[in-house]
């Protein structure tokens, strides 16, 4: 018998604005079969839905390009294929944009192929979907700007089974995006549980990219990482039965190890036991790690339970305006006076009882964890932020104004002053039956004009 056929797959971002040369470093030295590029959080398809709304041909992910053109040539030349999600809330002028850039570096026969379906928004308003946050979809009412249903692995393999070259996508969910590979390559069935569970893990512990190999991990004096300058992003070495070795290009900066893959297992996970994903519900209690080498980690023991059929929805909606101002204090008194000067904005901002959620905060002493854990020597320069909520940009706008009337109004020695006013966009979670999401994919092939 000969040895088992090990597919390699790498993450090429972690998140929309991540760095572009890791990627292109695994395109050209990584003989990969899939390039992967994960660039979707909460909060970035409602903008993407935003951009839309100002531009028809907009609401893609805005490093698309640069990105393609970056591992374009590298990966046709060693056959690999690219799954991503940055076609966020608009998926068709994304796959329109890659064969415009495939067309120009002489790529004439590239077949790209778009998952749509995820924009379940019609679907949410006519059932008036309860949201996590108390409120319906109908209470919100223009309010709502985008609902999209995390989506599962099946369609992305769909798509690969017909050829694509390239897949992108809108909302899906992370692991699902490395999950499709699987599926596809290894002819794995959609209701193998214990496969499937495999499959999510792997997919859970690529797609934050960097995080894997340190970039999340390092605490000088404590977790150092050596080469953070360099971090590179990490690949799988995958077999048909779910095992996985991760690792990263010889040279490239960062750390591959028990702790550092340790860590990534349990990122963003609320119980282990019960990873709730929309192919399966993965169980990551009797994972165990394995050092095999220099920077390789062998995982094993994720498993997985049949899938509720439920798919989380997130939605945004419009939630006012956000109004901010700044302000520095330095030298001596200086926590002093930036106390004094909150208090007179404390006061001053009272008589607007159309604020909400206001936040008063020295950044420097007290503004991520309050004053109960913020004890010792005082710093020799503070920052004064204060932030509030406002139902328009005029009463948002009262927040900065006398933020910035400090300079002349309040403690002496401010300075540095900034104001800001910004809409504000909220996020609430719901659920929806996976038979009302019907995702399904659409084939492009050839050259664009």
């Amino acid at each position: 018998m000969g040895e088992p056929r090990v597919l390699r797959i790498a993450t090429g971002a972690g998140y929309s604005g991540d760095r572009i040369e890791p990627a292109a470093d695994l395109a050209q030295r990584g003989r990969l079969d899939y390039l992967v590029f994960e660039c979707l959080a909460e909060r970035t398809i409602s903008d993407a839905q935003l951009r839309r709304r100002a531009d028809p041909c907009g609401g893609y992910d805005p490093f698309l390009e640069a990105r393609i053109t970056a591992v374009l040539d590298a990966c046709r030349r060693n056959g690999t294929r690219i799954i991503s999600n940055m076609g966020a809330a608009n998926a068709p002028a994304a796959a329109q944009r890659v064969r415009q850039i495939a067309a120009a570096m002489g790529h004439t026969d590239l077949c790209v192929a778009i998952v749509i379906g995820d924009d379940v928004l019609d679907i949410c308003r006519q059932q008036d979907v309860a949201l996590d946050n108390g409120l319906t979809v109908g209470a919100l009412g223009e309010r709502v700007i985008s609902a999209n249903a995390y989506i599962g692995a099946g369609p992305i393999a769909a798509a690969l089974a017909q050829g694509a070259d390239i897949v992108l996508t809108g909302r899906v969910s992370d692991p699902a995006l490395f999950l499709a590979p699987l599926v596809h390559e290894f002819g794995w069935d959609m209701t193998d549980w214990d496969l499937l569970g495999k499959g999510v893990l792997i997919g859970h512990l690529l797609e934050c990219a960097g995080q894997l190999c340190g970039g999340y991990f390092a605490d000088p004096g404590y977790k150092d990482v050596p080469g953070m300058a360099r971090l590179g992003f990490p690949l799988a070495e995958v077999t048909a039965d779910g095992l996985a070795e991760f690792s990263k290009l010889a040279d490239t900066g960062g750390r591959i190890d028990s702790a550092t893959v340790k860590e990534q297992v349990l990122y963003e996970i609320h119980d282990p036991a019960r990873y709730l994903q929309p192919d399966v519900v993965a169980d990551f209690s009797k994972v165990t790690v394995l050092e095999t080498g220099p920077d390789r980690v062998r995982v094993t023991g994720a498993s997985g339970t049949a899938r509720t059929g439920m798919l989380k929805v997130s939605v945004a909606y419009h939630d006012g305006f956000i109004g901010e101002g700044q302000i520095s204090y330095a030298g001596p008194g200086a926590v002093e006076r930036g106390r004094l000067a909150l208090e007179i904005l404390r006061e001053r901002l009272v008589a607007l009882d159309a604020l909400q959620d206001a936040r008063f905060d020295l950044i420097g002493l007290d503004a991520l964890h309050g004053a109960g854990l913020s004890r010792g020597a005082l710093p020799y320069e503070v920052r004064v932020r204060v932030t509030a909520r406002a139902p328009s940009a005029d009463i948002a706008a009262r927040v900065g104004h006398e933020v910035e009337a400090l300079y002349t109004n309040g403690p002496a020695g401010g300075g540095g002053a900034v104001k800001t006013v910004r809409p504000g966009v909220a996020l609430a979670s719901a659920l929806l039956h996976e038979s009302q999401a019907s995702a399904r994919v659409v084939m492009l092939e050839g050259v664009s004009a």
